[in-house]
């Protein structure tokens, strides 16, 4: 019988009426991965997380990508993802996006003793501290503010300690609304940019060199950041693995994101929920994951 598998997006992925270069490379990197599970005998659909008329029991399997929404649906998207995965296989597991959904879980890796971009956490508060006296207390130069649940540089922003005074009205009603992080600003992000590995199946199996825009420090491509091909250093993948060794379960895709240091690559995030995979840049990783999803079935029968 035919296995069936959901590669799960939200609303605006399925199918755009319009084609940018950005939608482009998304529908592109579903094409890919559909193509990696046919050839393993399965049937794809691509579907839409909150399509209320979906049942989510006729598939074997369903496997998260561009659900690029959940973070402004997040009470939502948990209430989904606490009932599918009673009806399917969620890849990756539900257990791994609970802890991951929140960027706190960057001071469980630093526990961990993974090199970790510092960060500090404020949690939801009215009146929060004042932006200037935690930079001072934490000796941040310049820093950044972004929230905890998060994604695609919603409401991060980069300041020094001479305007965090003129941000101060700003700061406090993201804190009003939501927590925070606060983390030092790290040059190379602006000089080197960001590197990012994927590790599919417990193998880092391509990395790519994420570029800002001039004038920009957010990497990601709907803010005109460029990618580039990179070959990934033995430290690198030291530093992914130890990253994905410390969180709460196994899992079958993840990207690394690192910065440079002046003691090496620190883990600026470690994205196990919907992060872009870059098959476009290494086709071969996309079967990897059908394999792995498919063995996954395999041990459950």
């Amino acid at each position: 019988m035919k296995k069936h598998v959901a590669l799960v997006n939200d609303h605006r992925w399925i199918d755009p009426p319009e084609r940018t270069a950005y939608i482009r490379n998304i529908l592109q990197e579903d094409r890919i991965l559909s193509k990696a599970f046919v050839s393993r005998g399965f049937e794809v659909s691509r579907v839409d997380w909150a399509d209320a008329k979906i049942d989510w029991g006729i598939f074997d399997s369903i496997v998260i990508r561009q659900t690029w929404d959940y973070f402004d649906r997040f009470n939502e998207f948990m209430a989904w993802l606490n009932r599918v995965e009673n009806e399917t296989r969620v890849v990756n597991p539900g257990n791994v996006i609970r802890w991951n959904c929140d960027k706190r879980y960057l001071i469980d890796l630093a526990a961990a003793g993974v090199p970790t971009v510092t960060t500090r956490v404020i949690d939801r508060q009215t009146p929060a501290p004042e932006l200037a006296d935690l930079m001072d207390r934490h000796g941040f130069a310049e820093a950044v503010i972004k929230p905890a649940v998060s994604g695609a540089g919603r409401e991060t922003y980069r300041l020094s300690r001479d305007e965090a005074d003129q941000q101060e009205s700003t700061w406090q009603r993201l804190v009003n609304g939501e927590s925070m992080l606060l983390q030092p600003f790290m040059p190379a992000i602006v000089e080197r940019g960001e590197v990012s590995l994927v590790v599919i199946d417990g193998e880092v199996t391509h990395a790519v060199r994420k570029i800002a825009a001039d004038g920009e420090f957010r990497v990601q491509d709907d803010h005109g950041g460029t990618v580039q091909p990179h070959e990934p250093r033995d430290c690198e993948v030291a530093v992914a693995s130890g990253a994905l060794a410390a969180a709460p379960g196994a899992v079958s895709y993840a990207r690394v994101d690192l910065v440079e240091s002046q003691d090496g690559p620190r883990v600026m995030e470690l994205e196990l929920i919907e992060p872009e995979l870059f098959f476009r840049q290494h086709s071969e990783a996309a079967m990897g994951l059908a394999v792995a999803v498919d063995r996954g079935l395999c041990q459950l029968v």
